[in-house]
């Protein structure tokens, strides 16, 4: 008995093995002979970018205007408190709280010296009040020392001249320190005007000062201006506004209210693919979060400066797609799938990318259902198909991977080697020249406009060691020449790699001849030029004589 159910397990095992193998090997026959109909139609040729959806319009909630007073040190601003991303607010409610630490301390120390100010200003005041008041004092003491001596001298008329003499002088005294005095008053009086005026200046702006922060202290607490959805700002960088992030005075948005009526996606195209992109082409926009729903949108703007970004090697370049549709389930933040249809031709052949295959020579052909290997040449292609130009009928069968005994398929379209041949080097002359171009472009010699600082240094330091260095001389040098001499260096053996950076000693020598070859020029010209009117006075005095 166990030995029967032995036997029949292993039976069972060697028929489930079977089974799989046979199973296996029918599926790999399948999916070697799987073919498809050469096909004929409109072909679109697309770039296939992932995007994120953005308000076309939006209104800024900011946090203080640091500009608005010159009293005010600028300084970054840390957000300690943030609404959730996407809530609903109405003007007016709250959004943000800033960190006022600093804020508050500088508040506190501006109302210190506000106090000073204050009692500094009680103080002069009651110090020129008396100061004035003694003056005042004085010169009334005086107007008495005077009339008195005005009486002793009326008194003295029949006194001997002697003592009218002494009375005279003593009046005369007398007036002249009234006059100081009054003189002394009206000059203390301006003093202390302006004294007193120049306090109640740094008052008034110490004031003004305190009335700043305490205005910019009120803005600590951000609401919204309007009604919306709240969505975070992300900065030049990309990142999100978010609690701990910190706001500047040239930067102070803490988020966006976004107009959900009009939307973008804003993505980046790779720059093999950006001369391909145009404004007004056409896009299909999928949203991840809802992959059933199909949008249309167009291109609007096509960034001309490239950028690098995060963690990222090649440079990419901005691209804004508006969507046409507006559909309130879109949210900012969105991911979107876009293709942007960059050309639509009609009429053509095409056949699917995996069905093409290459051999050593890297000629391209197709294996057809009636047993030919057929030779083609291909033209434009997009992510799926490739556009056939020569060597493919419409509803021919191809396979779409190698068949079972590529061997015993029959070679045709021979005729398309040279073409494919011809393209090949056309294509790879195409390249070398574009990479000849680059390295120009590379080692060429900078216009004016787009030299460095440091650079415009040392060509000027440059002139000015060179004879006829001047802007303008004679013998001084011009871009176009040094343009030459760089391409020239870019040429010689090993200057590849060493046009990269210029030889400043070399680039000083090419000058300091070029200036050198300049003058002696210029010598031979004027040299010439001053000895024919030498001749003509010849001339002119043989023929005097005869006249």
């Amino acid at each position: 008995m166990k030995k029967t159910l032995i036997i029949t397990a292993v039976v069972a095992v060697l028929a489930i093995i079977a089974l799989i193998v046979i199973g296996s090997v029918s599926k790999k026959k399948d999916i070697a002979n799987l073919y498809v109909p050469v096909q004929k139609g409109q072909f679109d040729i697309i770039v296939t970018t992932t995007g994120e959806l953005q308000a076309e319009r939006s209104t800024d909630i900011r946090g203080p205007e640091f500009a608005m007073s010159r009293n005010i040190r600028a300084m970054d601003i840390k957000i300690t408190d943030l609404v959730p991303e996407g809530t609903e607010v109405k003007a007016g409610d709250y959004v943000a709280t800033l960190d006022r630490t600093n804020f508050d301390n500088t508040l506190k120390d501006e109302l210190e010296r506000l106090a000073t100010y204050e009692t500094n200003l009680e103080v002069k005041m009651l110090d020129t009040a008396v100061t004035l008041s003694n003056l005042r004092d004085n010169i009334k003491n005086l107007r008495y020392t005077v009339e008195e001596a005005e009486i002793t001298l009326q008194q003295s008329k029949y006194e001997p001249p002697t003592t009218i003499r002494q009375a005279e002088i003593a009046l005369d005294r007398a007036q002249r320190s009234l006059d100081q005095a009054i003189k002394g008053y009206s000059l203390r009086v301006e003093q202390a005007r302006a004294d007193i005026r120049t306090i109640k200046n740094q008052l008034a702006e110490q004031r003004q000062r305190v009335s700043d922060i305490q205005n910019i202290l009120s803005k600590f607490t951000v609401t919204a201006p309007a009604d919306g959805m709240v969505i975070y700002y992300r900065d030049r960088t990309g990142s999100k506004r978010k609690i701990g992030s910190s706001i500047s005075p040239w930067d102070n948005v803490v988020a966006t209210l976004p107009d959900m009526s009009s939307m973008i996606s804003k993505t980046y195209v790779n720059e093999i693919d950006v001369s391909k992109v145009r404004p007004g082409q056409k896009v299909e926009i999928v949203v991840d979060a809802f992959p059933e729903k199909a949008y249309t949108g167009v291109v609007t703007s096509v960034a001309n400066i490239g950028e690098q970004l995060p963690n990222a090697d090649a440079k990419v370049f901005e691209v804004i797609i508006k969507v046409n549709e507006s559909d309130p389930i879109l949210r900012p933040s969105m991911t979107t799938g876009n293709k942007i249809i960059t050309k639509t031709i009609q009429d053509v052949i095409y056949i699917p990318l995996e069905s093409v295959q290459t051999g050593s020579d890297s000629i391209p052909f197709v294996y057809t259902r009636s047993g030919n290997k057929q030779i083609v040449v291909l033209g434009e292609s997009n992510e799926n198909n490739v556009i056939v130009e020569q060597g493919l009928e419409p509803g021919t069968l191809i396979y779409l991977s190698t068949p079972e005994e590529p061997e015993k398929f029959k070679l045709t379209g021979e005729e398309l080697i040279a073409i494919n041949k011809e393209r090949a080097k056309a294509k790879r002359e195409e390249e070398r020249r574009q990479r000849e171009e680059a390295a120009r472009n590379n080692t060429r010699f900078p216009g004016m406009g787009e030299m460095t600082p440091e650079m415009m240094e040392r060509f000027r330091s440059m002139r000015g060691n060179m004879p006829g260095g001047a802007p303008g001389a004679e013998g001084a040098p011009d871009t176009a020449a040094i343009r030459r001499f760089m391409q020239n260096r870019a040429n010689m053996p090993g200057g590849q790699q060493g046009a990269r950076t210029m030889d400043t000693a070399a680039m000083r020598r090419f000058m300091q001849n070029r200036g050198n070859m300049q003058q002696q020029g210029g010598m031979t010209r004027d040299t010439s030029a001053r000895r024919r009117p030498a001749t003509q006075q010849q001339g002119r005095a043989q023929q005097r004589p005869d006249q």
